[in-house]
């Protein structure tokens, strides 16, 4: 899974929304327990009011009074307890609040939540909650990898869950490998995105998305290949964000070295005519189309059986053409198809994307300038602008992580759809 963009953490309070945002924050009793004060400062920073729930062994690690100085309200750890303000504190303090997050949230509570189980104040809360849920796993690696947990998390994506997946390192125990809690300043990030776009939540459902994603390699010979630096991060952050907002997703991926998201069904392709076949295959079951794979031009005319020896003192190459699979999925579109490109360039960018958009016919093209530092290949944040068939004038969007460009771009589909439910 791609990285979040994180926001600077500035004392300036950031606004997603003009209303002030409540959110719940809940601690489990693991090491990192000590790191949900920086979530919460940050959370603070970022402009929104925090409560703060405890299990008991949470408490082990550090004390309730830490948070109730930091958020100046009351720490519930039972609400059976004598000083609990709130008899049903579960229902209240989870019904009240525009998200949940637990951070870190340990394989206990996780396998709670994925079962069901509420015996504390915390899993009983999960359970009442009607608003989105963030958790921020971590644990020993050997406990992140086991079946049992990653089963867990796969249950908790399918019901909406977001997860911020932990860090990779040396932990507490001295092991080294991934289950470290992410950053603070990470989880606030994704906590921002995740209340700026909740209110779009299963605005796709119904929807089924066919992506592609990630380079093609064209072969030479045995050893050597003809790619391109594509990541596959771009097309896995709009399946993501597809996925959170209610869509089957399917993902037809080349080469990449992006990690993809749970819960979608990713189908390898190795050159252009691999994936051209699976996307023919797939194609008749989608209803939106989306091709953000770096798919090479040409491939070499002939591929040699065995590694071409170095003999002479050049080599020439015969390229011939690979297949269109955007241009043909355009061309046999039919029940709707909605065809999305991308446009990855290094001069006249728009110019480019808008010629692309004629040529091939598609709805929406998304283009951006790979020669950018910042920005595009295997980078975790985008520059794009996206350029639409039925509508005047460019959306040129700042720089932003992948993940917020992918939902940008699925607001264009769930504008379109809009706008041919009025036709």
């Amino acid at each position: 899974m791609g990285r979040l963009a994180t926001p600077p953490m500035t004392d300036k309070p950031i606004e997603p929304d003009s209303e002030i945002k409540k959110v719940a924050l809940g601690i489990s009793g693991g090491i990192a327990a000590y790191k949900a004060a920086e979530v919460l400062r940050g959370l603070q920073r970022a402009g929104y009011s925090v409560r703060v729930a405890m299990t008991k062994r949470a408490c082990e690690f550090i004390q309730p009074l830490t948070f109730r100085a930091l958020s100046g309200a009351h720490v519930i750890v039972d609400d059976y307890a004598p000083d609990n303000p709130d008899p049903i504190a579960h229902i209240t303090f989870s019904q009240t609040v525009d998200l949940l997050i637990v951070a870190p949230a340990t394989a206990n509570i996780i396998a709670k939540f994925a079962n069901g189980v509420a015996d504390d104040f915390l899993s009983s809360t999960y359970l009442a909650c009607t608003a989105p849920v963030l958790i921020a796993p971590a644990m020993n690696p050997t406990m992140w990898g086991h079946p049992a947990t990653q089963r867990n998390l796969s249950r908790l994506r399918t019901d909406g869950v977001r997860i911020v997946e932990p860090d990779s390192g040396e932990m507490a125990c001295g092991t080294i490998g991934p289950g470290r809690l992410n950053d603070p300043e990470r989880i606030v990030a994704a906590a921002v995105e995740l209340l700026a776009y909740g209110r779009r939540a299963q605005d796709l459902a119904g929807e089924r998305f066919l992506i592609t994603t990630g380079a093609t390699r064209e072969e030479l010979d045995p050893v050597r290949f003809i790619s391109n630096r594509s990541s596959g991060r771009m097309g896995f952050a709009v399946a993501e964000a597809a996925l959170s907002r209610g869509a089957y997703v399917s993902v037809v991926a080349g080469v990449t070295s992006a990690n993809s998201p749970n819960g979608v069904r990713v189908a390898r392709a190795l050159s252009a005519d691999e994936m051209h076949e699976a996307v023919m295959k797939e194609l008749p079951e989608a209803t939106v189309f989306i091709s953000a794979a770096a798919v090479a031009d040409y491939r070499p005319a002939q591929r040699a059986a065995a590694k071409i020896k170095k003999s002479e003192a050049s080599l020439v190459l015969t390229l011939e053409r690979t297949r269109d699979i955007l241009g043909e999925v355009a061309c046999a579109r039919t029940n709707g198809l909605l065809v999305i490109g991308f446009a990855a360039e290094t001069n006249d960018v728009l110019i480019n994307a808008q010629e692309k958009l004629r040529e091939k016919n598609l709805d929406v093209i998304v283009a951006n300038d790979v020669t950018r530092g910042d920005a595009g290949f295997d980078s975790s944040e985008n520059a794009i602008t996206i350029v639409r068939r039925d509508a005047q004038g460019p959306l040129e969007l700042p720089l932003m992580s992948k993940l917020e460009a992918a939902h940008r771009i699925l607001d264009e589909i769930v504008r379109l759809r809009a706008n041919s439910s009025r036709l």
